[in-house]
């Protein structure tokens, strides 16, 4: 086993190795722990770090075990049948690889929320409305090509006039 296979994960912070079975630390805040961010901290000191940078209120560090080997190739196999892009999500013989990417700048989402109607915005709400904004770009698309261009404008988001 090379000293790679020995690692689990790096911590966010310094970059340090976390081993497999190993003690680690993770950020009380969900937005800190949905799949693509779940950081992991080699100490509290790491943790206490990060916690100004994403200005966090109200966190604490939750100390956790990582996984075994097993375990871990365990949910790495598991983890293509889950992040499955959604039917029709890409064109036939296309990439799917940014099928279920997050296609807005989530604090921007959130702030414009909270300045127009003083309201919070749920997490669940960034899959929503990047998938609706796939479907839009989709029919954009079609629009362009349609027209024989290749280059997507303003004019294909715009919904077509009943007459």
């Amino acid at each position: 086993m090379s000293i790679d296979d020995a690692v689990w994960k790096r911590c966010n912070t310094c970059k340090r190795p976390i081993g497999f079975r190993a003690a680690y630390f993770a950020c009380s805040v969900s937005t800190c722990n949905r799949k693509g961010t779940d950081f992991a901290f080699c100490s509290v000191d790491c943790w206490d770090a990060h916690v100004p940078v994403l200005r966090h209120r109200d966190a604490w560090a939750d100390e956790k075990t990582s996984p075994t080997v097993e375990e871990w190739a365990r949910e790495q196999q598991d983890e293509p049948a889950r992040a499955a892009p959604r039917p029709g999500a890409t064109a036939p013989g296309d990439s799917d690889a940014g099928a279920r990417d997050v296609l807005v700048v989530v604090s921007k989402l959130k702030a414009y929320v909270r300045a127009t109607s003083g309201m919070n915005t749920s997490d669940d709400v960034i899959g929503a409305l990047s998938d609706r904004l796939r479907l839009l770009c989709d029919d954009a698309v079609e629009r362009a090509r349609s027209d024989g261009r290749k280059t997507v404008m303003a004019r294909d988001f715009r919904r077509p006039s009943s007459s």
